[in-house]
């Protein structure tokens, strides 16, 4: 089986679009050291050596409180500067270049470690200062030397860490930056849905007619449990496809399975506990994630394409940038076995087929925009006229006569559009040129080695 159980990865992927996580468990863990870090020095009060003792806090009870005093106040103004600049890098993230960029920067583990360690020393002073006692007639005064200078050195390394943070986030707010990761991100997710040794199959669908299953919310479909379908379709002894993939928006009481039983119709009964346990096995949200969704990737590398191709930004070296991450991303979802995947159970019998897009229809998301909005410019017609020619060489061996065809196709409205342009006439004969080239390559031999 290639896939792998991807319900911890999508715990795992919806924790780190927030920011409240690692900072809430840095607090917690903040409060419990500044209470052990007191009763340590009590027990080892007079027992450390000179050359430890000479370097911890040496001041009074009054000189304790102030200087915890003004850790505390410092950490909730840098912790507020911090968030501030945060917000801000999202709304410029948002309008500049796309809504769904957001995501990569809620989930950058920087913001939220910088965060964690702001807010762990502003509990830690806090907790601490509980701690010291100034000489009444209850007791004697007592100043925890071991937890002050530990508060002392982490003001220091948020003093670091705010300088990091602004480094960091300077580099983050980068166009160049955000498609990068946006594009290994991607990666991560091909390299989980269509691993390199997957291997292409075609899904064994009955000819008999089917039971339609229907989804009780709504939402974009995140992830499928191949587990749980597996298990709900051998228990019904049932043969169940999913026909809608990661990243389709799905409406309460619309179909989104088909089933067949293996010896004839389901009985109610049967159906309807084989729709709930399904309804179970697919998770549904109102954004969509790269857990599954192997389109989201392409679509965000899209839109920056098209926002910074429209007339308010008019940004177009953006959108070659963002079209040559794009090439990169379909180039190796051509090398890829892609489309459904099936089910089998232990005996080796086919039981369900996940969806899953082809290279075709991820072809057809890209070239339909590119093609819309790509050939208003000539840097960026001259990009998209590189990226059929890239995807067209480096497919090589693994283009299947069906890529084939789809490039073709796509190539073909690329000379139409270049045609309908209004750019000048010299730069149309390249570009047609370019074309006809590309077309000369692809309708060579398929190699021997190549896919069905």
């Amino acid at each position: 089986m290639a896939m792998k159980s991807l319900r911890g990865e999508s715990l795992r992927d919806s924790l780190r679009a927030q920011l409240w996580p690692v900072p809430l468990l840095a607090i917690v863990l903040a409060v419990a050291l500044g209470q052990f870090m007191p009763f340590l020095d009590q027990v080892l009060d007079g027992a450390l050596p000179p050359t430890v003792s000479g370097v911890l806090f040496g001041g009074g009870p009054g000189a304790a409180r102030s200087l915890l005093e003004t850790i505390s106040g410092s950490m909730v103004t840098v912790t507020s500067l911090t968030f501030s600049l945060t917000v801000v890098t999202l709304q410029l993230a948002s309008s500049q270049f796309s809504p769904r960029l957001l995501r990569t920067f809620t989930s950058d583990r920087f913001v939220h470690n910088t965060l964690a360690l702001f807010l762990a020393t502003f509990a830690y002073a806090l907790t601490v200062l509980r701690s010291i006692r100034v000489d009444s007639g209850d007791g004697d005064s007592f100043v925890p030397e071991l937890a002050v200078t530990l508060a002392f050195v982490l003001t220091l390394a948020s003093v670091v860490g705010l300088v990091l943070f602004l480094a960091h986030l300077a580099r983050q707010i980068r166009v160049e930056t955000m498609l990068r990761d946006v594009h290994r991100e991607n990666d991560r997710t091909l390299e989980r849905i269509f691993p390199t040794d997957r291997r292409h199959e075609d899904a064994p669908i009955p000819a008999s007619p089917a039971e339609s299953l229907h989804i009780t919310s709504s939402g974009f479909l995140l992830s499928v449990d191949w587990r749980r379908v597996l298990a709900a379709a051998t228990t019904a002894d049932a043969f169940v496809v999913i026909d809608s993939h990661p990243g389709a928006s799905l409406i309460h009481g619309m179909p989104f399975a088909r089933v067949w039983g293996s010896s004839g119709p389901l009985s109610a009964g049967r159906s309807a506990k084989l729709q709930e346990h399904l309804n179970g096995a697919v998770q549904l949200g109102f954004e969509r994630t790269a857990t599954q969704d192997v389109a989201f990737g392409l679509q965000q590398l899209l839109d920056v394409t098209n926002k910074a191709l429209s007339p308010g930004v008019n940004d177009p070296t953006t959108a070659v940038h963002a079209l040559s991450h794009l090439s990169a991303v379909l180039a190796s979802i051509a090398r890829r076995a892609t489309g459904p995947e099936t089910l089998s159970d232990d005996d080796g019998r086919p039981r369900a087929v996940l969806t899953y897009p082809t290279f075709v229809e991820l072809l057809d998301l890209a070239m339909d925009q590119v093609i819309t909005y790509a050939f208003t410019d000539p840097r960026t017609a001259d990009r998209a006229v590189a990226m059929l020619r890239e995807i067209t060489i480096t497919s090589g061996p693994h283009r299947s006569a069906e890529q084939r065809e789809a490039l073709l196709h796509h190539l073909s409205r690329t000379g139409g559009a270049i045609d309908d342009s209004s750019l000048d006439d010299s730069i149309k004969e390249q570009l047609s040129s370019r074309v006809t080239a590309i077309g000369d390559l692809l309708r060579e031999p398929l190699p021997v080695a190549s896919r069905s």
